[in-house]
């Protein structure tokens, strides 16, 4: 999938007019039909099955909250299989407007910027349960997984589960990661997959649990290990392309402790400072050809780099230094390529530069409790994403290096010692 990009100068693109906010629209019957009818092929083709826990309780025309797994693309034609002829308004991102604004509000599309504070969000999902009498379906991680296991989910989710007030149901799938993962290019491989969607709280059990009581739940919902699974299940990954570009997420070698020099092609794995090569074998292990296999386990491989990430964090040794090119999403006409810049990253933050001088942006580790990062995004490159609800910045670095992974995890393992820190302050 594409998007409609734009050549313009910073300065005309900060011009531009603000998008405007727009309300919810109930989706028509039309197209969630012809939605439901496009998604049977491809749910044919991976012999797609689903199991439903309590769903009996659930109401025909009662609105709820769909909590889902993010895993690839195949997600959305899920809900669709599942949840037809319902009403669901979905929530979506920003960018993913772009082009095409008429259609996702047709379709019930809900705009929302990731991993940004936005508070016409809220409004507008109180809107569509009360008013539209809609159902919402949320992806709640906001974001892909790079290693198969769950992505951090915010704080406030319990918080808006009792402002909602309507049963909450929690769909998993399992092989729609192994169908499409985003460390492959999304090249699609030849898998069943399945999903669990289960009645997980009703607005009774919401009334009664306090926002963390509510978040752990959702927390213990949202622990999974696809390799795991994937290893357990016994399924077999049989392309011979499967460790394509795995070095996306595993950028560090475990062997040499070099970054950057890893390459994930075919079915191999291989530092190309000291040599050592890994096979991913077709049930997920990754084996090395010569000595000790490090991390057999690929989730047990990219934990580790998290834990060298947050090292460097503590010890205030992480920098990120980089030449990129901008995009600029200012509204949904378009995204706006501005120029190129440097992207800097440390222990204070995150500060872009560019633009002939005309862009200075600075944000603070306090933003976000994760980033907006992509590997392939929209077919442009690997993404960085940072900025505000209103204008937002994509940053691709210029010499083509991993840096997307290793730049998430240390915006997330920096929210984590700054939260930390400030609890120990105040106490």
């Amino acid at each position: 999938m594409k998007i409609k990009v734009k050549e313009l100068s910073y300065d005309k693109v900060l011009a531009l007019p603000k998008e405007k906010r727009f309300k919810p629209r109930k989706p028509m019957w039309l197209l969630r039909g012809l939605i439901r009818l496009l998604s049977v092929p491809e749910l044919m083709k991976v012999n797609f099955k689903c199991r439903k826990i309590g769903m009996e309780k659930l109401k025909r025309n009662e609105p709820c909250l769909i909590l889902m797994n993010h895993s690839s693309f195949i997600d959305f034609k899920i809900a669709y299989r599942i949840f037809f002829p319902r009403s669901m308004n979905i929530v979506t991102t920003t960018d993913g407007f772009v082009g095409k604004k008429l259609l996702m509000q047709l379709i019930g599309c809900i705009p929302t910027a990731k991993f940004v504070t936005d508070y016409s969000l809220v409004r507008n999902l109180v809107y569509t349960v009360t008013e539209l009498k809609s159902s919402v379906l949320m992806y709640p991680e906001a974001s892909y997984s790079f290693d198969g296991t769950a992505t951090p989910l915010p704080e406030s989710v319990g918080k808006l589960l009792k402002l909602l007030n309507v049963p909450v149901i929690f769909v998993r799938t399992y092989g729609a990661f192994h169908l499409q993962p985003l460390y492959n290019s999304l090249k699609k491989r030849k898998v069943q997959v399945s999903a669990d969607v289960e009645y997980l709280l009703s607005p009774e059990e919401i009334a009664e649990k306090s926002p963390k009581e509510l978040n752990e739940i959702l927390g213990r919902c949202f622990t999974f290990d696809h390799f795991k699974w994937q290893q357990q299940e016994k399924l077999l990954v049989k392309e011979g392309f499967r460790a394509d570009s795995l070095n996306r997420a595993l950028f560090k070698c475990p062997r040499c402790q070099t970054e950057g020099k890893m390459l994930g092609k075919g079915d191999r794995l291989q530092c190309n400072h000291c040599g050592v090569s890994y096979v991913l074998t077709q049930d997920g292990y990754l084996s090395a050809e010569s000595g000790e296999t490090e991390f057999p386990h690929i989730p047990d491989w990219y934990e580790w780099e998290r834990s060298c990430v947050r090292k460097e964090l503590e010890e205030q040794r992480y920098r990120l230094d980089v030449p990129v090119e901008i995009y600029v999403l200012r509204n949904t006409k378009a995204i706006y390529h501005v120029g190129s810049g440097q992207l800097k990253h440390d222990h204070t933050g995150f500060h872009l530069t560019g633009c002939d001088g005309l862009l200075d942006y600075k944000q603070s580790p306090d933003a976000s409790y994760s980033l907006y990062s992509d590997f392939y995004w929209y077919e442009l490159g690997d993404m960085i994403s940072i900025g505000k609800s209103d204008l937002q910045y994509y940053c691709f670095p210029k010499d083509g290096n991993d840096y997307v992974a290793k730049t998430r995890l240390a915006t997330e393992e920096l929210y984590k010692l700054r939260t930390i820190s400030k609890r120990k302050t105040n106490v």
